[in-house]
Protein backbone atom coordinates (compact mmCIF):
# COMPACT_ATOMS: atom_id res chain seq x y z
CA UNK A 1 0.00 0.00 0.00
CA UNK A 2 1.40 3.42 -0.97
CA UNK A 3 1.90 6.06 1.66
CA UNK A 4 -0.74 8.26 -0.02
CA UNK A 5 -3.30 5.45 -0.06
CA UNK A 6 -2.53 4.53 3.55
CA UNK A 7 -2.97 8.14 4.61
CA UNK A 8 -6.32 8.34 2.80
CA UNK A 9 -7.58 5.13 4.39
CA UNK A 10 -6.41 6.19 7.85
CA UNK A 11 -7.94 9.67 7.61
CA UNK A 12 -11.22 8.28 6.24
CA UNK A 13 -11.39 5.67 9.03
CA UNK A 14 -10.60 8.28 11.67
CA UNK A 15 -13.27 10.64 10.31
CA UNK A 16 -15.96 7.95 10.15
CA UNK A 17 -15.27 6.52 13.58
CA UNK A 18 -15.14 10.02 15.05
CA UNK A 19 -18.58 10.75 13.60
CA UNK A 20 -19.98 7.52 14.96
CA UNK A 21 -18.57 8.25 18.40
CA UNK A 22 -19.82 11.82 18.37
CA UNK A 23 -23.31 10.73 17.31
CA UNK A 24 -23.41 8.17 20.11
CA UNK A 25 -22.31 10.75 22.66
CA UNK A 26 -24.96 13.18 21.47
CA UNK A 27 -27.65 10.54 21.88
CA UNK A 28 -26.44 9.65 25.36
CA UNK A 29 -26.33 13.30 26.40
CA UNK A 30 -29.85 14.05 25.18
CA UNK A 31 -32.14 11.10 25.90
CA UNK A 32 -35.84 11.67 26.35
CA UNK A 33 -36.81 11.07 29.97
CA UNK A 34 -40.19 9.89 31.26
CA UNK A 35 -40.70 9.52 35.01
CA UNK A 36 -43.92 7.74 35.97
CA UNK A 37 -44.75 7.66 39.68
CA UNK A 38 -47.75 5.57 40.68
CA UNK A 39 -49.75 6.60 43.75
CA UNK A 40 -49.95 4.23 46.75
CA UNK A 41 -48.39 1.02 45.48
CA UNK A 42 -45.72 -0.84 47.42
CA UNK A 43 -43.03 -3.13 46.07
CA UNK A 44 -45.10 -6.21 46.91
CA UNK A 45 -48.03 -5.26 44.65
CA UNK A 46 -46.37 -5.75 41.25
CA UNK A 47 -46.43 -9.07 39.42
CA UNK A 48 -42.70 -9.23 38.73
CA UNK A 49 -42.08 -8.73 42.46
CA UNK A 50 -44.17 -11.71 43.51
CA UNK A 51 -47.76 -10.43 43.65
CA UNK A 52 -49.86 -13.55 43.15
CA UNK A 53 -53.14 -12.16 41.87
CA UNK A 54 -52.21 -8.80 40.34
CA UNK A 55 -51.78 -8.59 36.58
CA UNK A 56 -49.01 -6.24 35.42
CA UNK A 57 -47.72 -7.64 32.10
CA UNK A 58 -46.37 -4.31 30.79
CA UNK A 59 -44.34 -3.55 33.91
CA UNK A 60 -43.17 -7.16 34.09
CA UNK A 61 -41.96 -6.93 30.49
CA UNK A 62 -40.15 -3.65 31.16
CA UNK A 63 -38.45 -5.24 34.16
CA UNK A 64 -37.53 -8.36 32.21
CA UNK A 65 -35.88 -6.20 29.54
CA UNK A 66 -34.43 -3.51 31.79
CA UNK A 67 -33.49 -3.15 35.44
CA UNK A 68 -35.76 -4.10 38.33
CA UNK A 69 -34.71 -2.45 41.60
CA UNK A 70 -35.59 -4.22 44.84
CA UNK A 71 -34.28 -1.67 47.36
CA UNK A 72 -35.81 1.64 46.26
CA UNK A 73 -37.15 3.65 49.23
CA UNK A 74 -39.56 6.57 49.06
CA UNK A 75 -40.96 8.58 51.93
CA UNK A 76 -43.91 6.75 53.55
CA UNK A 77 -46.44 9.41 52.48
CA UNK A 78 -47.25 11.22 49.23
CA UNK A 79 -46.36 14.91 49.69
CA UNK A 80 -43.10 14.22 51.53
CA UNK A 81 -42.12 11.95 48.64
CA UNK A 82 -43.14 14.41 45.93
CA UNK A 83 -41.25 17.29 47.49
CA UNK A 84 -38.20 15.07 47.83
CA UNK A 85 -38.15 13.57 44.35
CA UNK A 86 -38.90 16.85 42.57
CA UNK A 87 -36.15 18.85 44.28
CA UNK A 88 -33.53 16.22 45.13
CA UNK A 89 -33.55 17.38 48.76
CA UNK A 90 -34.47 15.56 51.98
CA UNK A 91 -37.60 16.58 53.86
CA UNK A 92 -35.80 18.52 56.58
CA UNK A 93 -34.68 20.97 53.90
CA UNK A 94 -37.95 21.97 52.22
CA UNK A 95 -41.02 20.02 53.40
CA UNK A 96 -43.06 22.77 55.04
CA UNK A 97 -46.66 21.56 54.96
CA UNK A 98 -48.74 18.72 53.59
CA UNK A 99 -49.91 19.26 49.98
CA UNK A 100 -47.41 22.09 49.46
CA UNK A 101 -44.12 22.78 47.69
CA UNK A 102 -42.77 26.27 48.21
CA UNK A 103 -42.54 28.06 44.83
CA UNK A 104 -39.05 29.26 45.71
CA UNK A 105 -37.79 25.71 45.20
CA UNK A 106 -36.15 24.46 42.00
CA UNK A 107 -37.53 21.22 40.58
CA UNK A 108 -36.34 18.75 37.98
CA UNK A 109 -38.80 20.50 35.64
CA UNK A 110 -36.69 23.65 35.91
CA UNK A 111 -33.55 21.54 35.54
CA UNK A 112 -34.59 19.99 32.22
CA UNK A 113 -36.05 23.21 30.86
CA UNK A 114 -32.82 25.09 31.59
CA UNK A 115 -30.98 22.48 29.57
CA UNK A 116 -33.04 22.73 26.41
CA UNK A 117 -35.75 20.14 27.00
CA UNK A 118 -39.46 20.45 26.34
CA UNK A 119 -41.20 19.59 29.60
CA UNK A 120 -44.63 18.41 30.69
CA UNK A 121 -46.36 17.22 33.86
CA UNK A 122 -49.63 15.32 34.05
CA UNK A 123 -51.58 13.61 36.82
CA UNK A 124 -51.81 14.42 40.51
CA UNK A 125 -50.47 17.82 41.59
CA UNK A 126 -51.63 18.62 45.17
CA UNK A 127 -48.76 21.04 45.81
CA UNK A 128 -50.29 24.54 45.80
CA UNK A 129 -50.98 24.62 49.54
CA UNK A 130 -54.76 24.89 49.21
CA UNK A 131 -55.54 22.78 52.28
CA UNK A 132 -53.54 25.14 54.50
CA UNK A 133 -54.66 28.21 52.55
CA UNK A 134 -51.05 29.18 51.95
CA UNK A 135 -50.42 32.37 49.99
CA UNK A 136 -51.21 32.21 46.24
CA UNK A 137 -52.72 28.75 46.52
CA UNK A 138 -55.00 29.54 43.54
CA UNK A 139 -52.00 30.19 41.29
CA UNK A 140 -52.73 28.43 37.98
CA UNK A 141 -49.20 29.14 36.73
CA UNK A 142 -47.42 27.25 39.51
CA UNK A 143 -46.48 24.28 37.25
CA UNK A 144 -44.95 26.71 34.76
CA UNK A 145 -42.89 28.27 37.54
CA UNK A 146 -41.62 24.82 38.43
CA UNK A 147 -40.29 24.41 34.89
CA UNK A 148 -43.06 22.64 33.01
CA UNK A 149 -44.00 23.98 29.58
CA UNK A 150 -47.37 22.23 29.68
CA UNK A 151 -49.57 20.56 32.27
CA UNK A 152 -52.69 18.44 32.69
CA UNK A 153 -53.40 18.19 36.40
CA UNK A 154 -55.86 17.11 39.03
CA UNK A 155 -55.89 18.95 42.41
CA UNK A 156 -54.24 22.11 41.14
CA UNK A 157 -56.42 24.75 42.80
CA UNK A 158 -59.42 22.61 43.69
CA UNK A 159 -59.88 18.90 44.22
CA UNK A 160 -63.02 17.14 42.91
CA UNK A 161 -62.90 13.67 41.40
CA UNK A 162 -59.82 12.18 39.79
CA UNK A 163 -61.33 9.13 38.05
CA UNK A 164 -64.81 9.20 36.44
CA UNK A 165 -65.91 12.75 35.50
CA UNK A 166 -62.59 14.14 36.75
CA UNK A 167 -61.76 17.71 37.73
CA UNK A 168 -58.72 18.44 35.55
CA UNK A 169 -57.02 21.65 34.44
CA UNK A 170 -54.85 21.78 31.34
CA UNK A 171 -52.58 24.77 30.76
CA UNK A 172 -54.80 27.10 32.76
CA UNK A 173 -58.16 25.92 31.46
CA UNK A 174 -60.63 23.53 33.04
CA UNK A 175 -61.29 20.42 30.94
CA UNK A 176 -64.98 19.82 30.29
CA UNK A 177 -65.69 16.23 31.29
CA UNK A 178 -68.65 13.88 31.79
CA UNK A 179 -69.29 10.65 33.66
CA UNK A 180 -67.89 8.82 30.60
CA UNK A 181 -64.46 10.43 30.93
CA UNK A 182 -61.76 8.73 33.00
CA UNK A 183 -58.98 10.85 34.49
CA UNK A 184 -56.07 8.45 33.83
CA UNK A 185 -57.06 8.32 30.15
CA UNK A 186 -57.07 12.11 29.90
CA UNK A 187 -53.61 12.30 31.48
CA UNK A 188 -52.24 9.56 29.27
CA UNK A 189 -53.66 11.04 26.06
CA UNK A 190 -52.16 14.38 27.02
CA UNK A 191 -48.76 12.70 27.44
CA UNK A 192 -48.90 10.71 24.19
CA UNK A 193 -49.90 13.88 22.31
CA UNK A 194 -46.99 15.71 23.92
CA UNK A 195 -44.62 12.91 22.88
CA UNK A 196 -45.81 13.01 19.27
CA UNK A 197 -45.64 16.81 19.15
CA UNK A 198 -42.07 16.84 20.51
CA UNK A 199 -40.68 13.70 18.92
CA UNK A 200 -37.93 15.69 17.18
CA UNK A 201 -36.64 17.43 20.30
CA UNK A 202 -35.49 16.13 23.69
CA UNK A 203 -38.34 16.05 26.20
CA UNK A 204 -38.98 15.34 29.87
CA UNK A 205 -42.33 14.03 31.09
CA UNK A 206 -43.25 13.71 34.75
CA UNK A 207 -46.38 11.62 35.33
CA UNK A 208 -47.40 11.44 39.00
CA UNK A 209 -50.36 9.12 38.45
CA UNK A 210 -53.79 9.29 40.06
CA UNK A 211 -53.86 5.48 40.10
CA UNK A 212 -53.95 3.48 42.34
CA UNK A 213 -54.91 5.82 45.20
CA UNK A 214 -58.34 5.49 46.76
CA UNK A 215 -61.26 5.92 46.32
CA UNK A 216 -61.24 2.38 44.93
CA UNK A 217 -63.76 2.39 42.10
CA UNK A 218 -64.41 0.64 38.77
CA UNK A 219 -62.15 1.39 35.81
CA UNK A 220 -63.35 1.42 32.19
CA UNK A 221 -62.18 -2.21 32.01
CA UNK A 222 -64.27 -3.28 35.02
CA UNK A 223 -67.58 -5.01 34.46
CA UNK A 224 -69.20 -2.57 36.87
CA UNK A 225 -68.24 0.37 34.64
CA UNK A 226 -71.34 -0.46 32.60
CA UNK A 227 -73.43 0.54 35.61
CA UNK A 228 -73.09 4.31 35.46
CA UNK A 229 -74.30 4.84 39.01
CA UNK A 230 -71.30 2.84 40.33
CA UNK A 231 -68.58 4.80 38.55
CA UNK A 232 -68.29 7.70 40.90
CA UNK A 233 -69.42 6.52 44.32
CA UNK A 234 -68.02 4.34 47.07
CA UNK A 235 -64.57 3.23 48.09
CA UNK A 236 -64.24 -0.56 47.87
CA UNK A 237 -60.76 -2.19 47.96
CA UNK A 238 -62.29 -4.90 45.77
CA UNK A 239 -61.43 -2.65 42.81
CA UNK A 240 -57.76 -2.33 43.73
CA UNK A 241 -56.85 -5.21 41.41
CA UNK A 242 -58.69 -3.59 38.50
CA UNK A 243 -56.96 -0.29 39.19
CA UNK A 244 -53.54 -1.94 39.23
CA UNK A 245 -54.35 -3.60 35.91
CA UNK A 246 -55.40 -0.26 34.45
CA UNK A 247 -52.27 1.42 35.79
CA UNK A 248 -50.24 -1.16 33.90
CA UNK A 249 -52.33 -0.60 30.77
CA UNK A 250 -51.69 3.16 30.94
CA UNK A 251 -47.94 2.56 31.09
CA UNK A 252 -48.35 0.32 28.04
CA UNK A 253 -50.09 3.10 26.12
CA UNK A 254 -47.14 5.41 26.76
CA UNK A 255 -44.71 2.68 25.66
CA UNK A 256 -46.73 2.20 22.48
CA UNK A 257 -46.54 5.93 21.78
CA UNK A 258 -42.76 5.81 22.06
CA UNK A 259 -42.64 2.89 19.67
CA UNK A 260 -44.97 4.54 17.15
CA UNK A 261 -42.76 7.64 17.14
CA UNK A 262 -39.55 5.62 16.91
CA UNK A 263 -38.39 6.90 20.29
CA UNK A 264 -38.24 3.75 22.41
CA UNK A 265 -34.47 3.26 22.08
CA UNK A 266 -33.37 6.72 23.18
CA UNK A 267 -35.95 7.20 25.93
CA UNK A 268 -35.15 6.61 29.57
CA UNK A 269 -38.41 5.37 31.10
CA UNK A 270 -38.65 5.11 34.88
CA UNK A 271 -41.57 3.62 36.79
CA UNK A 272 -41.67 3.99 40.57
CA UNK A 273 -44.19 4.10 43.43
CA UNK A 274 -44.58 7.08 45.76
CA UNK A 275 -45.09 5.15 49.02
CA UNK A 276 -46.49 1.91 50.39
CA UNK A 277 -49.85 0.40 49.52
CA UNK A 278 -53.06 1.71 51.10
CA UNK A 279 -53.71 0.23 54.58
CA UNK A 280 -57.14 -1.00 53.43
CA UNK A 281 -55.50 -3.29 50.86
CA UNK A 282 -53.86 -6.64 51.53
CA UNK A 283 -51.61 -8.08 48.82
CA UNK A 284 -50.82 -11.77 48.52
CA UNK A 285 -47.14 -11.95 47.63
CA UNK A 286 -45.44 -15.31 47.16
CA UNK A 287 -48.24 -16.83 49.20
CA UNK A 288 -47.95 -14.38 52.11
CA UNK A 289 -50.57 -11.78 52.98
CA UNK A 290 -48.99 -8.33 53.27
CA UNK A 291 -51.21 -5.55 54.64
CA UNK A 292 -50.67 -2.15 53.03
CA UNK A 293 -48.55 0.07 55.27
CA UNK A 294 -48.65 3.55 53.74
CA UNK A 295 -47.84 6.19 56.34
CA UNK A 296 -45.84 3.99 58.71
CA UNK A 297 -42.11 3.40 58.93
CA UNK A 298 -41.69 -0.33 58.33
CA UNK A 299 -40.28 -1.70 55.09
CA UNK A 300 -43.72 -2.01 53.48
CA UNK A 301 -44.33 1.71 54.07
CA UNK A 302 -41.59 2.93 51.75
CA UNK A 303 -40.05 0.04 49.79
CA UNK A 304 -41.56 0.74 46.37
CA UNK A 305 -41.36 -0.79 42.89
CA UNK A 306 -38.76 0.79 40.63
CA UNK A 307 -38.28 -0.34 37.04
CA UNK A 308 -36.09 1.32 34.42
CA UNK A 309 -36.13 0.78 30.67
CA UNK A 310 -33.58 2.36 28.33
CA UNK A 311 -33.02 0.18 25.27
CA UNK A 312 -30.08 2.14 23.95
CA UNK A 313 -28.06 1.76 27.15
CA UNK A 314 -29.32 -1.23 29.14
CA UNK A 315 -28.03 -4.16 27.13
CA UNK A 316 -28.44 -6.86 29.75
CA UNK A 317 -31.60 -7.08 31.83
CA UNK A 318 -31.04 -7.70 35.51
CA UNK A 319 -32.28 -7.16 39.04
CA UNK A 320 -30.43 -4.72 41.29
CA UNK A 321 -30.48 -4.61 45.09
CA UNK A 322 -28.60 -1.30 45.45
CA UNK A 323 -30.15 1.15 47.90
CA UNK A 324 -31.99 3.92 46.05
CA UNK A 325 -33.12 7.10 47.79
CA UNK A 326 -35.61 9.51 46.23
CA UNK A 327 -33.02 12.28 46.13
CA UNK A 328 -31.15 10.10 43.64
CA UNK A 329 -33.46 10.82 40.70
CA UNK A 330 -32.59 14.51 40.60
CA UNK A 331 -28.89 13.65 40.95
CA UNK A 332 -29.16 11.20 38.04
CA UNK A 333 -30.85 13.81 35.87
CA UNK A 334 -28.06 16.27 36.69
CA UNK A 335 -25.56 13.71 35.43
CA UNK A 336 -27.54 13.03 32.26
CA UNK A 337 -27.61 16.77 31.57
CA UNK A 338 -23.91 17.20 32.42
CA UNK A 339 -24.69 19.83 35.05
CA UNK A 340 -21.55 21.21 36.67
CA UNK A 341 -23.01 22.97 39.71
CA UNK A 342 -25.19 20.31 41.33
CA UNK A 343 -28.01 20.93 43.79
CA UNK A 344 -29.10 17.42 44.68
CA UNK A 345 -28.33 15.71 47.97
CA UNK A 346 -28.65 12.36 46.20
CA UNK A 347 -26.40 9.87 44.49
CA UNK A 348 -26.63 9.49 40.71
CA UNK A 349 -27.43 5.98 39.52
CA UNK A 350 -26.58 6.82 35.90
CA UNK A 351 -23.46 4.59 36.02
CA UNK A 352 -25.75 1.61 36.65
CA UNK A 353 -27.73 2.40 33.52
CA UNK A 354 -24.76 2.76 31.21
CA UNK A 355 -22.83 -0.19 32.63
CA UNK A 356 -20.12 1.83 34.37
CA UNK A 357 -18.55 1.37 37.80
CA UNK A 358 -21.04 2.34 40.49
CA UNK A 359 -19.97 2.95 44.07
CA UNK A 360 -23.24 2.15 45.82
CA UNK A 361 -24.26 3.69 49.12
CA UNK A 362 -24.08 1.43 52.16
CA UNK A 363 -26.52 3.48 54.26
CA UNK A 364 -29.82 5.18 53.43
CA UNK A 365 -31.28 7.76 55.84
CA UNK A 366 -34.96 8.68 56.06
CA UNK A 367 -36.27 11.79 57.80
CA UNK A 368 -40.04 11.44 58.09
CA UNK A 369 -42.27 14.08 59.64
CA UNK A 370 -45.66 13.66 57.88
CA UNK A 371 -47.51 16.70 59.26
CA UNK A 372 -50.77 15.05 58.20
CA UNK A 373 -53.48 13.10 60.00
CA UNK A 374 -52.86 10.33 62.47
CA UNK A 375 -54.07 6.99 61.06
CA UNK A 376 -51.21 4.52 60.78
CA UNK A 377 -48.56 7.23 60.82
CA UNK A 378 -45.29 6.79 62.65
CA UNK A 379 -42.90 9.73 62.61
CA UNK A 380 -39.25 8.85 62.68
CA UNK A 381 -35.67 9.40 61.59
CA UNK A 382 -33.86 6.21 60.76
CA UNK A 383 -30.85 4.83 58.92
CA UNK A 384 -30.73 1.46 57.22
CA UNK A 385 -28.52 -0.80 55.21
CA UNK A 386 -29.92 -3.79 53.33
CA UNK A 387 -30.65 -5.70 56.53
CA UNK A 388 -30.59 -3.52 59.65
CA UNK A 389 -32.37 -0.32 60.65
CA UNK A 390 -31.52 2.09 63.46
CA UNK A 391 -33.87 4.83 64.66
CA UNK A 392 -32.76 8.06 66.29
CA UNK A 393 -34.53 6.92 69.45
CA UNK A 394 -32.10 3.98 69.65
CA UNK A 395 -34.42 1.21 68.41
CA UNK A 396 -32.42 -1.30 66.37
CA UNK A 397 -34.03 -3.91 64.11
CA UNK A 398 -33.13 -6.69 61.72
CA UNK A 399 -35.89 -5.49 59.42
CA UNK A 400 -35.10 -8.00 56.71
CA UNK A 401 -36.07 -10.86 59.00
CA UNK A 402 -38.45 -8.83 61.15
CA UNK A 403 -40.27 -6.65 58.58
CA UNK A 404 -42.96 -5.53 61.02
CA UNK A 405 -40.28 -4.53 63.56
CA UNK A 406 -41.88 -6.43 66.40
CA UNK A 407 -38.69 -7.31 68.27
CA UNK A 408 -35.94 -4.81 68.99
CA UNK A 409 -32.39 -6.10 68.99
CA UNK A 410 -30.99 -6.04 72.51
CA UNK A 411 -28.05 -3.63 72.38
CA UNK A 412 -26.35 -5.41 75.28
CA UNK A 413 -25.86 -8.62 73.33
CA UNK A 414 -24.64 -7.44 69.93
CA UNK A 415 -22.16 -9.48 67.96
CA UNK A 416 -18.99 -7.67 66.82
CA UNK A 417 -20.47 -7.42 63.33
CA UNK A 418 -23.73 -5.96 64.66
CA UNK A 419 -21.79 -3.40 66.72
CA UNK A 420 -19.93 -2.37 63.59
CA UNK A 421 -23.19 -1.93 61.68
CA UNK A 422 -24.82 -0.06 64.56
CA UNK A 423 -21.93 2.40 64.66
CA UNK A 424 -22.06 2.88 60.91
CA UNK A 425 -25.79 3.63 61.00
CA UNK A 426 -25.39 5.92 64.02
CA UNK A 427 -22.69 7.90 62.24
CA UNK A 428 -25.09 8.60 59.37
CA UNK A 429 -27.94 9.49 61.72
CA UNK A 430 -25.75 12.04 63.46
CA UNK A 431 -25.65 14.08 60.23
CA UNK A 432 -29.45 14.51 60.23
CA UNK A 433 -31.43 16.83 62.54
CA UNK A 434 -33.84 15.52 65.14
CA UNK A 435 -37.56 15.68 64.50
CA UNK A 436 -39.26 18.89 65.67
CA UNK A 437 -42.28 18.79 67.94
CA UNK A 438 -45.22 16.81 66.58
CA UNK A 439 -47.22 19.90 65.65
CA UNK A 440 -44.32 21.56 63.84
CA UNK A 441 -45.44 24.72 61.99
CA UNK A 442 -48.76 24.41 63.85
CA UNK A 443 -50.17 22.41 60.98
CA UNK A 444 -53.04 21.03 63.07
CA UNK A 445 -54.28 24.51 63.99
CA UNK A 446 -53.86 25.72 60.41
CA UNK A 447 -55.95 22.88 59.00
CA UNK A 448 -58.63 23.42 61.62
CA UNK A 449 -58.77 27.16 60.95
CA UNK A 450 -59.02 26.67 57.19
CA UNK A 451 -61.82 24.12 57.50
CA UNK A 452 -63.75 26.43 59.81
CA UNK A 453 -63.15 29.55 57.74
CA UNK A 454 -65.92 28.86 55.24
CA UNK A 455 -63.60 29.96 52.42
CA UNK A 456 -63.63 26.58 50.64
CA UNK A 457 -66.35 24.08 49.79
CA UNK A 458 -66.02 20.30 50.29
CA UNK A 459 -63.90 20.02 47.12
CA UNK A 460 -61.58 22.82 48.25
CA UNK A 461 -62.98 25.19 45.66
CA UNK A 462 -63.04 28.84 46.71
CA UNK A 463 -66.56 29.95 47.60
CA UNK A 464 -67.14 33.29 45.90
Amino acid sequence: MTLRLFSFVFITYFYLTSCVTKTKEEKISKPNVILIMADDIGFESIGINGANYLNTPVLDSLANNGINFTNAYSQPLCTPTRVKIMTGKPNYINYEAFAYLNPDQKTFGNLFKENGYKTAVAGKWQLNGVQSDISNNQDMDRPYKFGFDEYSLWWLNERGDRFSNPNIFQNGLKVQTTIDDYGPDIFTNFITNFIEKNRNTPFFVYYPMALVHDPFRPTPDSEEWNEINKRNIGNDPYYFDDMVNYMDKVVGNICNSLKENNLEDNTLLIFVGDNGTDPDVTTVNNGLEIPGSKGGSIIYSSNVPMIISWNQQIKKAHTSDVLIDFTDFYATFEDILNVNKKDSYGKSFLPLLIDKKYDERDVLVTYYNPMWGSRGLNRGVYAQDKKYKLYKNGSFFDYLNDPYEREKINLEYLSPREKEILNKLQKSLDTVPDLPKINHNNWKERLREVRQSGKFDSNWKVIK
